[in-house]
């Protein structure tokens, strides 16, 4: 397996490249077709962030979806240990989910699904104070799929990422494996079954919500608004 090392806006030296080697060399164990495991450090320079400053991401690369962890802390080593932590309990969830999947007989009784019933969306502020955002201020939307694109609002705290990602149909059960995997809150895709842009999230435990997009476009300059999503 090949351990890719690269940096953004900081030099990184080869005894940090040579600590991230032995922190992964448990991946091939519970990924055994992992082709390779991207690491990615940045550095941010805003001294508001100094707790934070040091980012490392995590992807394995292997058959099948990726799998991603990130973590920042003051200095890049504890950001890389937090990382390595969080990647390697979604990849024995996405071992154990393998088994489960694999180790039921046809005539088992089928494995009870989650609740995924569209619940009321909830929306969980930040509590770290934000600064008003500049007037006018509209990020540039990338491009460039795999690429982000990052905007600060002025000199406040507040940093906007944006990035576009390849998809392709699925189920609300490969979705959320997928949302296990790469280790967010909430995934968005695109529903196999209704091709209705979709998005699953983690509400408590095991149990799952569903909102769905019943969008339909207008017209050019007809004074109808869209439908509202409701959840």
């Amino acid at each position: 397996m090949e351990i890719i090392v690269v940096s953004r806006h900081t030099e990184v030296p080869e005894r940090f490249r040579r600590h991230a080697e032995e922190k992964l060399a448990k991946v091939p164990q519970l990924s055994p077709y992992a082709q390779r495991v991207d690491v990615e450090v940045s550095h941010e320079n805003n001294p508001r962030m100094a707790e934070r400053a040091e980012r490392v991401e995590l992807t394995v690369r292997a058959k099948g979806p990726v799998v991603r962890a990130e973590a920042a802390a003051s200095d890049r080593y504890g950001a890389l240990d937090l990382a390595t932590a969080k990647l390697i309990e979604r990849l024995r969830r996405a071992r154990d989910r393998r088994k489960s999947h694999h180790g039921r007989r046809p005539d088992s009784p089928p494995v009870p699904a989650p609740d995924l019933e569209a619940l009321t969306q909830q929306v969980h502020e930040d509590p770290a104070p934000q600064e008003d955002p500049d007037d006018g201020f509209t990020p540039q939307a990338p491009t460039e799929p795999g690429v982000a694109v990052e905007a600060q609002l002025g000199d406040s705290p507040v940093i906007i990422r944006q990035k576009v990602h390849e998809t392709a149909p699925m189920t609300v059960d490969q979705a959320l494996a997928e949302m296990e995997l790469v280790g967010h809150p909430f995934f968005l895709f695109v529903d196999s079954e209704t091709m209705q842009p979709c998005v699953v999230y983690n509400r408590r435990g095991w149990t799952y919500g569903v909102i769905r997009l019943n969008y339909t476009a207008t017209e050019a300059g007809s004074d109808e608004p869209p439908a509202e999503a409701t959840a």
